[in-house]
């Protein structure tokens, strides 16, 4: 006795049509890692240069909440659990010397989140503009 659908192809079948595969990156990603990186670099920095910390804090708040709308806009929930902070013992460090390494630091974030802006669509460009101002501000408030 044949099987009836033996030699049928396996159309339906949706083993072969699932996607299982990642959406693809989106162009903000990066700017969200370097939103996150700066911030744990400031949160980092008011550990090891404590005078610092009244200064470094509104700017390490401010990638944080870069972040979460970056995240926001690509459609990806941000992790669970509280914002990165420095390991405790970090040695004490110059504060000159940490907020001149800061400020290269911003710089490059603003080269960074301007080019995004420039190549972002339009829907986009108001807050990578924003973004990118505000590391504009954060070197000027680093100087």
């Amino acid at each position: 006795m044949a099987l009836g659908g033996a030699t049928a192809p396996l159309t339906g079948c949706d083993l072969f049509d699932r996607d299982d595969e990642p959406s693809p990156p989106d162009a903000l990603e990066p700017l969200v890692a370097e939103a996150l990186a700066l911030e744990a670099r400031h949160r980092a920095a008011a550990t090891a240069a404590p005078t610092l910390t009244e200064r470094l804090t509104p700017i390490a708040d401010a990638h944080r909440a870069h972040a979460e709308e970056l995240r926001r806009v690509i459609g990806r929930p941000a992790p669970s659990g509280p914002p990165s902070t420095a390991a405790s013992g970090t040695p004490a460090a110059e504060p000159d010397a940490v907020v001149a390494e800061l400020r290269r630091a911003e710089q490059q974030g603003r080269t960074n989140a301007a080019k995004a802006c420039a190549d972002a669509p339009p829907e986009r460009a108001a807050l990578l503009g924003s973004i990118a101002a505000a590391r504009a501000t954060h070197v000027e408030a680093l100087a």
